[in-house]
């Protein structure tokens, strides 16, 4: 069959070739092919992180990636962000009858591709099949487990400085491009890469990082007052010190959407000690190749709110996002 029929949902032949020709064929691994209910997982340690994460995006194929490749990053990340290094990812599907073979084989071989540049495995899932209409296209539930390699402290204190890894607000314009048929010029791609292996670079300086957070829905500009309320503390943001391209700064303002508030899938937020934040920045550009990575802000007990500051020393709040941009954008 080209298409996915309600058959291949309801349990039998259809559904046993449906997993075993696409997600075995793709994701297999000894785990995963022992066919169990559940998955029997060796996992060494006295902590680990459990997350688990639903992805809805709209569309399904965009610059940069796609659904499945989205879905196994979001879950690496997320289990990253609580400094786990990422070991095994379930996979459940809801999949709209009639949607083509070809394209459920091409989102199946980019989680493959993804799971493997990351090192982890997709060790058990589930499928589903429902009536046309009922769901768009396809939704992937993933979840993650991993082996905490180091706590942060969250003990945040005036001085702190704030580190992202790279440029923002790419993902959400490239949706917003691909949604909406914008005719643009210039390379506009969604960030989406997992980033497992930034605990790796940055081993030497667990003792200085004090919170880490990947800025997905909301940006950085809700990330950010996240963390500030946490640490009952101001946040001081340099504006000039903020890493944006030139074509998602064109794009967003022809949309009127600010370009803070937009997802990113590939770059993570750090708050760190201030006497480490230099060389931190240095070890992302050098060994994390996050050529863009900066230091953009400072806590600060002058106030208690997040505010940024431009060139010419002008000052304005950045709140919280309290209004719907761009939905269905992960």
């Amino acid at each position: 069959m080209e298409s996915v029929q309600l058959i291949h949902g309801e349990g039998g032949k259809y559904t046993e070739t449906l997993i075993r020709d696409i997600f075995y064929e793709e994701f297999k691994n000894d785990i995963l092919l022992k066919n169990g209910d559940s998955a029997l997982l060796d996992i060494p340690s006295n902590k680990i992180a459990f997350t688990t994460d639903s992805f809805v995006v709209n569309p399904i194929f965009f610059r940069g990636g796609d659904i499945g490749k989205l879905a196994v990053c979001g879950t690496i990340n997320d289990l990253t962000a609580c400094g786990a290094e990422a070991l095994y990812l379930s996979s459940s599907f809801i999949i709209e009858e009639g949607f083509l073979m070809q394209d459920l084989k091409k989102i199946a071989r980019s989680m493959k591709d993804t799971c493997k540049q990351a090192k982890v495995n997709i060790v058990t899932g589930d499928t589903k099949v429902v009536p046309k209409g009922k769901v768009d296209k396809v939704f992937i539930n993933t979840s993650g487990v991993g082996i905490v390699k180091n706590y942060f402290s969250n003990k945040i204190e005036k001085g702190d400085r704030v580190i992202v890894t790279g440029t923002v607000g790419e993902h959400g314009t490239a949706i917003a491009v691909d949604r909406y048929n914008l005719k643009v010029k210039g390379r506009i791609e969604s960030d989406c890469a997992p980033l497992n292996s930034i605990l790796d670079c940055l081993q030497g300086y667990y003792g200085s990082i004090k919170f880490m957070r990947d800025a997905t829905r909301g940006g950085i500009g809700q990330i950010l007052n996240e963390i500030a309320n946490q640490s009952e503390l101001g946040l001081h943001i340099f504006e000039s010190k903020i890493p944006i391209s030139n074509e998602v700064k064109s794009i967003n303002e022809m949309l009127g959407i600010n370009p803070l508030y937009l997802a990113c899938e590939g770059r993570m937020v750090l708050v760190v000690d201030k006497y480490d934040s230099e060389d931190i920045v240095k070890v992302l550009v050098k060994e994390f190749n996050c050529d863009n990575a900066s230091i953009i802000g400072e806590f600060t007990d002058e106030y208690e709110f997040v505010y940024i500051e431009n060139d010419f020393g002008g000052k304005r709040i950045l709140g919280s996002l309290d209004t719907q941009i761009l939905p269905r954008i992960c």
